[in-house]
């Protein structure tokens, strides 16, 4: 049976024009909101749906949904999934990942057509092995077959350049808003970069609003003193940079008035990766590629600790196999650099007041650890 609002999915394949009647649907996924809206408006040339803030509820229909042995991030897609399909999304693009996130895609899509949704799944896994030519040939079959290819081709370059600009700018954000006179000041500096970049069709339109947010926030009035708490964020791609999965973590870390740093993002990941070089520089730790962040999290917790960091966060989802493999590792790196290590791991019943006690905790040893040193 077809859920209320969904097109059959003979529909899409029968429709002249059909994409002029798709709503496109990404699942929350950190600030890069409104880089998915872009590529779905600019690329697809498809409606895009924004989904509002993830709920209690979120979690729990996803984790229903899911099997209890399947990590978090998948139950928190599953979550969005179904909010996005109740809300008349009838396209839902699956982008993928470097770990087993990268199967995703068709268990999700099998586990949401036998609960009787109808949809079109739009999954970067497919046509990968061909390059990006392969994935443009799916795209333009499944969605769109009527895309100006040129102009598809630039915007999803474009989109490319807004999600590194967004990691830039929270960058800055995470470096500096625990140290703002005015209190907020950061934060609304960011919202509204954010709103502002949900309305944009052109890489000059988008360069104007980061570079009106670069203006904004350094007239920010801060009380920085020389040598702050600095905490680096390592972990797994999702769960560390993710708000809703991580529960606010960095905001709670800035809260306490700690410089925020967490190299692990999408431009890092993806953009500017070079597997042999970061391993070359964590050779004395690790000789192979573990797993899909494993090597940027360990160069990470380096790099952090040879900066004279205070502490590290290592945030990952329970059952991430290749963060856990990692833990021995940070270890040695911890004891050879004398730097701790605060290892959450979050899964659906982690509380916020659990963490909360413990980050408060994790800070005031290192502020102790300041004052014997």
């Amino acid at each position: 049976m077809t859920k209320p609002g969904l097109l059959p999915k003979k529909a899409f394949f029968k429709r002249k024009n059909r994409h002029k009647d798709l709503k496109v649907a990404v699942f929350r996924y950190a600030y890069y909101g409104p880089a998915f809206k872009f590529f779905a408006e600019q690329v697809l040339d498809c409606e895009y749906l924004m989904l509002p803030p993830g709920t209690k509820r979120t979690l729990e229909v996803g984790a229903r949904m899911s099997a209890d042995d399947v990590c978090t991030p998948f139950k928190h897609m599953m979550g969005d999934w179904v909010e996005a399909l109740e809300r008349g999304a009838n396209v839902l693009v699956q982008v993928g990942g470097p770990c087993r996130l990268g199967f995703y895609g068709e268990m999700q899509e099998e586990i949401l057509r036998d609960a009787g949704y109808d949809f079109v799944m739009l999954n970067f896994s497919h046509g990968i092995q061909q390059g990006y030519y392969g994935w443009a040939k799916e795209v333009m079959a499944l969605v769109n077959p009527d895309i100006n290819v040129p102009f598809g081709v630039k915007q999803l370059l474009a989109c490319g350049h807004m999600m590194t600009s967004l990691d830039k700018a929270r960058d800055k954000y995470m470096a500096n808003a625990g140290f703002e006179v005015d209190k907020g000041a950061y934060k609304r500096a960011w919202q509204g970069l954010l709103t502002r970049l949900e309305g944009v069709a052109s890489l000059k339109e988008m360069d104007a609003e980061f570079a009106s947010y670069e203006r904004e926030t350094d007239a920010i009035k801060l009380d920085k003193p020389a040598n702050p708490i600095k905490i680096g964020i390592i972990g797994e791609m999702y769960t560390a940079i993710d708000e809703d999965s991580n529960l606010g973590l960095d905001e709670k870390l800035m809260d306490m008035g700690v410089e925020v740093h967490r190299m692990l993002n999408f431009s890092n990941r993806y953009t500017h990766y070079n597997e042999p070089n970061l391993r070359r520089g964590i050779s004395e730790y690790a000789t192979y590629d573990m797993g899909p962040t494993t090597t940027l999290t360990l160069a990470a917790a380096k790099r952090y600790a040879e900066e004279g960091f205070d502490g590290l966060v290592h945030a990952k989802c329970a059952g991430c196999t290749p963060e856990i493999d990692s833990m021995p590792t940070l270890q040695r790196i911890a004891e050879d650099y004398k730097i701790p290590i605060l290892y959450l791991t979050y899964d659906t019943e982690t509380s916020d007041t659990g963490l909360m006690t413990r980050l408060e905790a994790f800070y005031d040893m290192l502020a102790m650890k300041r004052q014997h040193t």
